[in-house]
Formats: C-alpha cells, structure tokens, sequence
C-alpha cells in the first residue's frame, strides 16, 4: 500500500463485495484493526474500519480495501498480489509485507470475517484456504534456487574482533532464505565457529568493547534463529552456556546490559533434597532450566515471522524433560529415598516441603511423556507407594505441603482414577474412619457402582459441612471472600454431582434439604457466590425430574431466587439475566408443575416485569393448562395447530403430558421423597410480605426513574475492549478500545444475542422477539 492511499472510489465487483450500500460494511465480521509495522519492530495503529476485497481498476486486480468506520475514508488499499506471503494466524489475523520495509497485519472482531477474506486472497493466488501461509517468505525464482543448489557452501568470514559487523551482516542476510540458512549452519558446525565467537566474546568485554558485544548479540540471536539441533547442543553445553547468555545480555536497544549470569549463579540456587548421584542427570537438570530461562527471560520476543523459527528450542526443552523424568524413574534408589523421607515422621517440616514440591515438579514434567509412558511414569510411583504417602501428607498440619500434595493428587486422578478408586476401596475395607483423616482423598471422579455408595456415606458430610455451617439462617452467618470463595467450590463440586450422579446424589439433596441452604447463598453480597447458588438450582431444574420439582415446590424453593430478582432491581446485570433465562427455560419446556407453582405463588411479584415476555409467557402457559385440565376435548385440536419451532413435535408433547397426569407415586423409585404439587403455603402473607413491600418502594420510585428508563438502551453500556495478540509471547501492547458508535447493542456491534432486553428497554420490537425463544 502506498504511503498515503488514494481515496478513489473503487471499482466495485458484480458480487457488491465493496459496497456500503449493500449493508455489508456495517457487519462485524468485517470489522477490523489496520496495523504497520514501524523501524523499531513495534505494531502501530493505524485505525479501526471495515475490510472488502473487489476489482480496483487503476490497481488492475483485486485488492484489500479498508474504509474507516468513523468518516468513510481509505485506511487501506492494497492489491492481492500473487506472489506475496499472506500468513494466517490465531484465526483473526491476516499479516503480510507489503513492500521491504512495510508489513501490514489486519484484525479481525471475528473469526468468520478472517476466513472470508483469507479464502478471497487464496483464490487469487490458487491456494487452498486450508494452508496458514500462501507462499514461502521469500519467493526465490528456480534459476536462484538451481545456483544456490550447484554453488559451494558458504564461506565465513576469519573469525576476528575487527570483522564482527561483517559476520553480522552476514548473519542477519542469511536469515531469510532456507537455503542460505541451511548452508550458513553447515558453515558455523563444521569450522566450530561458535566456541570462537565466544572468546572474542570475552576479549570484547575485557575491553569493555560495547560495539563488539552488540555485533555478537546480534550474531548469537541469529544464530537461535538458524533453528539447528546441533548449533544448540554446542550453545548449550557446560563450557559454553553461560558464555551464549553473556552474549544476549547486551541488547543494543537496551540501554543498560541485563545481569542474567548474576543471576543465573548467585540469585538461583539448585537444592538436591536427594542427592542425585548420576552426573549426567545433574548436568541435564542444570542444562533445562539455563535453557528454559534464555527461552523465557533472554531471547527477544520473537517477530511475527520469526515465531515459527525457534520450534527447535521448544523441542530441545521438551525432550530434555522427558529424559530427566526417564532417568529419575529408572533410578530405584533416589525414588525409595524420596518416599522413606516423606513418610518418615522424623524429617523436619522445611525438608518435607522441598520433597513434595520436588515431587509436585517430576509430575509436572511427567506431562510432557507420550500417554504409554506417562501410564508406565505413574505406575512406577504406584509401585513406590505415591497413595500411601499421599494419605500420610494430607493429613499433616502444614498448609503448604498439603496443597502441593493435593496437586500430585490431582495428577493420579486426572491420569489414573481407577488405581486411586481401587486404593481409597481398599482402604475402606481396613479402615472404615479413612475419610476422617485425609477428605481431599474422597475428591474423585466416580463411577456409579460401589465406590459412590461408600463416597455418600463417608465422604460427602466432609464435602458440605462448610456450606451447612454457613447457612443455619436466612443469611450466610460469614459473608468474607475468603468463604465464599470456599462455598464456590463446592457449589461447583456439587453441581458436577448433580450432573453425573442422579440417583445418590438425589437422595441426599432431598433428604438433606441441600437446595434450600445453598439458595441462602442467594444473599451473598459477592455476586459470584450468589450466581454459583443460582447455577445449582439451574442444574437440578435442567433435569426436569419430578422428584426434585415436588422438593422445590414443598418447600417454597423460589421465594429466595424471587426476593433476588426483585432486590435486583432494574439493573441489567448477570443475576438480572440469568434468573430470567431458569424461568424461560421452565417456559419453553413446558414443565407444568413448575409453571403452576410459579404463577400460583409469585405472579403478584413478577407480573409488572414487561421488558421480556417470559413471566407473560408462563401465565399463559399456565392458563392453557388448567383450560386443557377442565376441558380435555380442546387438548388434542391446541396439539395439532402447535407452533412448529417447539423441540418436541405435537404428538410426542401430548403423550408426555398424559403420562405425566397418570403417573403414580406407586411407580416412583424407592426410598426417594414425594412431595405432592398441590400443597399450599404454609402461611401467604409471610412469603409475599417482603415481596409486597418491595413492590411498593418499586411504584414509589417508577415515577421518578420512568423518564430516565425510557431514554436507557443497550448502547449506552460500555463496549469490551477489541484487543489483539499477534503471538502468545509478544510484548507489544496492540490494545484499544473500539469506538462508542459500535458498543454492544448498537446496529454494527457484536451483542448478545441470547440476552434478555434491558429492564429500561421500551423497544417494541425488542418486546416482540423476546417473546420467541428457539432452541
């Protein structure tokens, strides 16, 4: 692209890929972020717009055109050349150079819009849409590439003080063709180039030569970027490690050096909590971590067409920790030693850390083995007896050591839950007290046969009793964040439990009264903990099992979600949305018992809300099932003439609605609570006295905030931020707010689609769609 763009009109295709009249531009998936890339390899830019590709006459071929969204100019005019490099990445991301000295990058709002345009600049270039990059970063014609193959290996220059710029020059030419790379590595392995670079290196700083240690920052870096398995097994040997960091730590756009050795010798220190008799292993623990500080602390972030260019150092890491794992493992004496200590009541509270933080590690590095060789990996610590000393350490004071021990547990579990199952089972049989001493032990994956029985009668009374002895009255008795952060988890484990395992979990919840205390939580002045509640709740209707239905309903279950909702207020928040959807869903499937309970009991409270149609929607449900009950001839004409966008077609609804009618209770599984659906309050007017009185503030203040609600729409909240990472590791910070005229709710932006309206929202058409749910 030029460097001021012309801001011709351009020459629109026959598909009207260019049009603003045809709608188009305003859609978000072709909302985009221009980006150049200035001297300093930083990303600038260079504005927000929307993106078409059409025939541009004066170009004369199709182009890339990016109109700004806030006047309608030309941001971008760029011709889709055949021959240039467009690289793909992270699925919103199109990068490309445009000329020596000028890359461009577009941002995609949305993945849909990048592969649109991605499969229009592959069609010009005749490339499938499947491939990240559509060309090899330099194009070098056959003729170049037929001498390069036929001339003879590069030759480097004497390695002397006075030729580093020379050598760097060289270096940093080499980089961006694969055959000049290939014959540079060659060069630097068979001269054993390297090993002289590094004693210049040291003459350099003898002579506090600042411009010599530039030039070998910049050779070194390059030579990272030759990507060769052979340049790094010498870089990175004992004689020449510290040396190739010492090289990195004078970047010449920094302008103080980094101490990184200082660091690397005196700040970190390497404690053996066993001590480790092979040398080799020493030597290759030593070797990783140096490694993994350049990759992570030394080396620059690489650039864009850079990243794929360090895959080696990735890879050398990677098979350095599964040697290290394959060694240790392999060494019977060091793993006895390791779990003696850790059981052994004797060792001192500070050793014990350092042994189960090393444990945690060697399990943390087990996840880099092949599935074959981590189930071998975790065998062999079985056979060690890993269980065993884990139930020890679980039920030791220390706080640290436990949590690093729940870790290692987590890795069995996740890796093996079986051979855990079969141990805690066997434990139980010796010791029927086991969950008394270690709980974090009953924490498992479970399968639905005999170890769920002994995990409801050992094991679940550890789980809860938190979350009941914060709920003995209409509030949390502690409301800090530290429990509710508690009372979260567990509500999470609970909710996994009333996903998969039904039957037990059914009987406790009933017996137990569970839902009622978790919906105390509902009160919770942390929003987070009061949504974890209402989720349980959520989970358990999703089930649409009557059983639960008839508890709910017997005890009045949803005066506290009701009280939340009006405390709400006309706030348009996730609490605000995520009660409304519970509601919508009881709507949608139709399920009767509910719906009668609902309207029977809190349709004085919830029949103002008009912003959705779904508390209208359940009145009408409701009223449609009691005229089907008096009625039964009109049940089967309503069947027929049903809304085909329901789930289920007519005939089935009918058939479960009937057996739902004549269901006995006789035909309900055993041991298991009947809560008949017709029971009424206890007492009316204490259930609606708080709902009444809000009712009435609510009418007090609606003449106040009638004028302002009206005014209110989904556009004036604040839009997220439109951020964009060109590579996991980059530094850059290409972050900025999209503009107010596309904020969630206006007619170009994303949105929520499956949101409920704004509470102040008097849109009748937003009205209207509410009012149709698909599912």
């Amino acid at each position: 692209a030029p460097d001021q763009p012309s801001a011709a009109p351009a020459t629109v295709n026959q598909s009207g890929g260019c049009g603003v009249a045809g709608g188009r531009m305003t859609d978000t998936r072709r909302r985009v972020k221009v980006y150049t890339l200035n001297e300093d390899r930083q990303w600038d830019d260079r504005g927000t717009g929307h993106v078409s590709s059409c025939y541009v006459e004066r170009l004369k071929g199709m182009s890339l055109l990016v109109r700004a969204e806030s006047d309608g100019s030309l941001l971008l005019e760029s011709k889709i050349n055949p021959n240039t490099a467009y690289q793909k990445q992270q699925d919103t991301l199109i990068v490309w150079s445009e000329a020596e000295n000028y890359d461009l990058a577009l941002s995609f709002q949305e993945k849909a819009g990048c592969d649109e345009i991605w499969e229009k600049i592959c069609q010009v270039q005749g490339k499938d849409p499947s491939v990240d990059i559509t060309q090899d970063l330099v194009d070098e014609s056959e003729e170049e590439r037929f001498d390069d193959m036929s001339s003879p290996g590069l030759e480097l220059p004497s390695c002397e003080l006075s030729r580093l710029e020379e050598i760097a020059e060289l270096v940093a030419s080499s980089l961006p063709s694969p055959l000049r790379r290939e014959k540079l590595a060659l060069a630097l392995e068979n001269e054993g180039y390297i090993k002289k670079l590094l004693e210049i290196f040291h003459v350099c700083e003898d002579l506090e030569n600042i411009e010599g240690l530039h030039h070998l920052y910049e050779i070194i870096k390059g030579i990272f970027l030759l990507n060769r398995t052979a340049l790094f097994e010498v870089m990175f040997s004992e004689e020449c490690i510290m040396d190739v960091i010492g090289c990195l730590e004078y970047d010449p756009s920094l302008s103080q050096s980094r101490k990184h050795r200082e660091f690397l010798t005196k700040t970190a220190k390497f404690k053996e909590v066993i001590p480790i008799s092979d040398p080799e292993l020493k030597q290759k623990i030593h070797q990783t971590y140096r490694v993994q500080y350049i990759q992570d602390m030394v080396l620059p972030t690489p650039s864009v067409f850079e990243e794929n260019m360090l895959s080696t150092l990735h890879s050398f890491i990677f098979f350095n920790k599964v040697e290290i794992v394959g060694m240790l493992q392999e060494d019977e004496k060091f793993l006895t030693d390791l779990f003696a200590q850790l059981t052994d009541e004797a060792t001192d509270e500070e050793k014990r850390q350092e042994l189960v933080n090393f444990l945690k590690e060697f399990c943390a590095f087990s996840q880099t083995l092949q599935p074959q060789n981590r189930d071998a990996f975790f065998k062999t610590l079985s056979n060690m007896g890993i269980l065993p000393a884990l139930e020890v350490i679980l039920g030791m004071d220390d706080a640290q050591v436990r949590s690093a021990a729940t870790d290692i547990f987590s890795y069995l579990v996740e890796y093996n839950p079986s051979m855990v199952r079969e141990f805690v089972m066997q434990e139980a049989q010796q010791n029927d007290d086991v969950s008394r001493e270690s709980p974090e032990m009953c924490v498992l994956k479970t399968e639905k046969t005999e170890f769920l029985g002994f995990f409801y009668k050992h094991c679940m009374h550890v789980l809860t009793a938190p979350l009941l002895a914060n709920t003995t009255e209409d509030k949390p008795s502690k409301d800090d964040f530290q429990t509710a952060q508690l009372l979260a988890l567990i509500l999470e484990l609970l909710t996994f439990c009333v996903e998969h395992h039904t039957y037990h979990i059914k009987n406790y919840i009933i017996n137990k009264d569970i839902l009622r205390r978790v919906l105390v939580l509902m009160a919770s002045k942390h929003a987070f903990l009061a949504l974890c509640a209402l989720r349980f709740k959520r989970k358990i209707i999703g089930l649409k099992d009557e059983f639960y239905n008839r508890y709910i309903m017997k005890s009045f279950l949803f005066e506290p979600v009701v009280k939340a909702f009006l405390n709400n207020g006309s706030r348009y928040n996730l609490m605000n949305s995520a009660i409304i959807e519970m509601f919508e869903f009881i709507r949608v499937e139709d399920i009767k018992s509910l719906t009668a309970h609902v309207i029977e009991n809190y349709w004085k409270a919830l029949e103002d809300v008009d912003y959705v149609q779904t508390f209208k929607g359940l009145k009408l449900r409701f009223e449609q099932q009691r005229e089907r009950q008096d009625n039964p001839k009109l049940d089967s004409m309503r069947s027929i003439l049903r809304n085909h966008r329901y789930r289920r077609d007519a005939r089935t609804l009918e058939d479960e609605e009937e057996m739902w009618f004549n269901t006995d209770e006789d035909d309900m599984e055993d041991g298991e609570a009947v809560v008949p659906p017709s029971d009424k309050p206890k007492n009316d007017e204490d259930i609606m006295d708080p709902i009444s009185k809000f009712m009435e503030r609510k009418k007090l203040k609606d003449s106040e905030e009638k004028e302002v609600l009206l005014k209110t729409n989904l556009s004036g909240r604040q839009s997220p931020s439109f951020k964009l990472s060109f590579s996991s590791g980059t530094k850059s910070n290409l972050t900025s707010q999209s503009s107010a005229s596309n904020l969630p709710g206006s007619p170009g932006s994303p949105g929520s689609p499956g949101s409920p309206g704004s509470p102040g929202s008097v849109s009748k058409s937003t009205s209207q769609m509410a009012a149709i749910t698909t599912k």
